[in-house]
């Protein structure tokens, strides 16, 4: 059970990392790359926060010794991390149908969904 509170409603919040290809994308016929973003635009519609992945920067201070930052990912995958998500479901099995219809699903890429408990 995911505990009820960490979002903005009263629902159990997940985030989904959204990793994918530019090939993957590309493979998928036009109609269906369409749908999955008009599945995305719904959900931002609906308040979930989205967003296409920048560059990221590692954040060390050790101990509170001082802060380093390294330019680049620390997690490694596969495929390239293209975005995120913080959603709310009823369920893992609600957040999990939501995550399955967006692009990265969709286009040979994988969504990680993650519930955030605090």
């Amino acid at each position: 059970m995911v505990p009820r509170s960490g979002g903005t409603g009263a629902l159990p919040t997940f985030v989904t990392i959204r990793c994918g290809d530019r090939d993957g994308y590309e493979h998928i016929p036009e109609d269906l790359r369409q749908a999955a973003h008009a599945h995305d635009d719904m959900l931002r519609r609906s308040g979930v926060t989205m967003g296409v992945a920048g560059d990221a920067v590692q954040v060390r201070n050790p101990e509170e010794a001082g802060v380093t930052t390294t330019p680049g990912q620390f997690m490694r995958a596969d495929l390239p991390v293209a975005g995120f998500a913080v959603i709310e479901a009823e369920s893992l099995e609600e957040a999990v149908d939501k995550a399955s219809h967006s692009p990265c699903a969709v286009a040979h890429g994988v969504i990680e969904v993650w519930p955030l408990e605090t």
